[in-house]
């Protein structure tokens, strides 16, 4: 086979995702997409029981960050005992105080800005949502100590199999990530740093994972305790109401969407406000302003286990957020990387069809559940443009929607919530118009 033709054929392979790529040129290798996900799980550090090894630890730390780690090898009792300290929380002003620098912050919004533009909140997470929800539950997941591998947690969210042999509980702990990002998501407009928002995320993660069912999304009434720490959070109850209240004022009034996030990153599990899944609501929590500012979300990816949990006891015991800072760019800066790549593999969606998606989805059908012709379809679509569709966009509307019923075909019509019947049902009445015409 001549080289050309070969190649024109890999990337044909490639664009429909019966192959996965790896490298470019001559260096460009090509593989089964199981066999790139098993490397690609790999590369990130497959979950497992093991704790990483010091030496495993790939994210490069500041001095500051260093003497963190350092003071954490003492075993816990050797470590000076610490509570709750107000004045981490109350020293903080929102836009005066900063745990990121100006520096940072703006590369940050540089490594994190997307093509999407002006686009209704939520837009971005949309688009790469079957990938999000797997990379950020099973991150999420495998920092607790979930041994699920990246491809068990694939099928389980794409096929709802169970890894054999493997815990319900784990296989639990992934499908509320599942759904708990599905609801940021689909929540985006209404989302934010407000109980709602909070207190439901944390019900979604806390589903069916509690002794006491009735704690999920309710704040904690009982103290609890910290693995391996020297910390002992809060146990009056009203002042945790009153600390997480003030944690979310605080947080919805910062500006800087990556500071906001940072900020629910040392604040929330410091508190420790619900009875146990904490640290997975604050890894959630962190997203709120980048699915609300259209920017690429933060998923985890690579993130070694036991560095992460020395940067949350460098906030409980020391206060100190040097280390997790370190954690915070480096994940964020390997996340962006990895959401331009599975974005630039999805293609560029456009704007407008996606703007009125929802609008576009009810006319079409109403289209084919009316079993209308040529005729009526058109005559339909422009009353109801009219109506419902701003001036400026109406023209363009029209002329989509007409698109879209024209290009529907057996294998597409499920996207607009038609059933099977109704699409038989229309197809024999549209074939016969085109025959009389």
């Amino acid at each position: 086979m001549p080289q050309r033709t070969l190649q024109r054929r890999l990337k044909t392979l490639v664009e429909k995702g019966r192959l996965a790529q790896e490298g470019k040129g001559r260096a460009a290798r090509y593989r089964l997409p199981a066999e790139a996900e098993k490397r690609e799980e790999t590369a990130a550090g497959q979950a497992g029981s093991r704790e990483e090894k010091p030496e495993e630890t790939v994210i490069p730390l500041s001095t500051e960050s260093a003497k963190i780690r350092g003071y954490l090898q003492k075993p816990s009792a050797a470590r000076k005992a610490a509570g709750y300290n107000r004045e981490f929380l109350d020293g903080y002003r929102p836009n005066v105080s900063f745990y990121l620098s100006a520096k940072e912050r703006a590369h940050l919004a540089e490594v994190g800005k997307t093509t999407t533009g002006a686009e209704a909140a939520g837009t971005y997470a949309k688009q790469i949502l079957n990938r999000l929800l797997i990379d950020l539950s099973w991150n999420s997941s495998r920092l607790e100590g979930n041994t699920y591998s990246l491809l068990d947690t694939r099928r389980l969210i794409e096929f709802g199999e169970e890894a054999e042999g493997g815990n319900r509980v784990e296989a639990q702990m992934i499908i509320n990530h599942k759904d708990a990002i599905g609801f940021l998501v689909g929540a985006a407009e209404e989302i934010g740093f407000n109980r709602y928002t909070i207190l439901n995320l944390h019900g979604i993660l806390a589903q069916n994972l509690l002794q006491d069912k009735t704690a999920a999304g309710r704040l904690r009434h009982i103290a609890v305790g910290i693995e391996k720490s020297a910390f002992h959070p809060l146990e009056v109850p009203q002042m945790i109401e009153e600390c997480f209240n003030q944690i979310l004022a605080t947080a919805a009034a910062i500006k800087d969407p990556f500071e906001q996030s940072f900020f629910a990153m040392v604040q929330l599990p410091y508190l420790q406000p619900f009875d146990d899944v904490n640290k997975r609501v604050s890894r959630l929590a962190a997203n709120i302003p980048f699915i609300k500012g259209n920017l690429s979300p933060l998923s985890f990816t690579g993130v070694p286990r036991s560095t992460y949990t020395d940067a949350m006891l460098g906030v409980y015991e020391l206060n100190k957020v040097d280390l997790l800072k370190d954690v915070f760019i480096w994940a964020y800066e390997r996340s962006a990387e990895r959401y331009i790549a599975v974005r630039q593999s999805l293609g560029e969606p456009d704007p407008f069809r996606l703007r009125h998606r929802a609008a576009l989805r009810q006319v079409v059908g109403e289209v084919v559940r009316g079993r209308m012709d040529r005729k009526a379809a058109v005559a339909h679509i422009a009353s109801w443009a009219e109506e419902n569709i701003p001036q400026d966009d109406r023209e363009r509307f029209r002329e989509t929607a007409e698109t879209e019923v024209l290009s529907l075909h057996e294998g597409n019509f499920a996207r607009y919530e038609i059933r099977p019947s109704e699409f038989e049902a229309w197809r024999a009445v549209w074939a016969d118009s085109a025959t009389a015409n």
